[in-house]
């Protein structure tokens, strides 16, 4: 059909004339309410970022020799963050003289690791950068 006769067309309907595909020969157009078109595919887009789930990184700091009862309030927190969906970065920061003792650390973020062992998975293994050593750990439904 002429351009010409399409335009008339889609004004004696009330409607818009729109160019689905520039690219065919002959270019195609289709005729149709061109506000209520972008109105649904806006309510799309929409509804599908409504269905995403949003993964975080949260960090929980730890220390060489940490206390009972802080490291189960650390642990306790940790638990609330996995179970949210989060992705938990474990750290421990070395200070001073517990730089000569680094396997102490390590031995702190693998506990964190085994005591966590029921629900997460570790997406990276604790790993020395400088005076730091950090590890993240995953949800196990997460993690594939």
């Amino acid at each position: 059909m002429k351009t010409g006769d399409a335009l008339r067309r889609s004004n004696d309907y009330g409607l818009d004339l729109v160019e689905v595909s520039p690219t065919a020969k002959p270019p195609l157009c289709k005729i149709m309410d061109y506000g209520k078109y972008k109105y649904d595919q806006e309510k799309k887009k929409k509804e599908q970022k409504k269905h995403q789930v949003q993964t975080k990184l949260k960090e929980v700091k730890f220390r060489v020799n940490v206390g009972d009862h802080d490291y189960d309030t650390k642990m306790r927190n940790l638990r609330k963050f996995i179970e949210h969906g989060d992705r938990v970065k474990i750290s421990l920061m070395f200070r001073g003289r517990e730089n000569a003792h680094r396997e102490l650390g390590l031995e702190v973020l693998q506990r964190v690791i085994k005591d966590t062992a029921d629900i997460t998975t570790v997406d990276q293994a604790p790993r020395l950068q400088g005076r730091f050593v950090a590890a993240i750990l995953v949800p196990k439904k997460i993690a594939k």
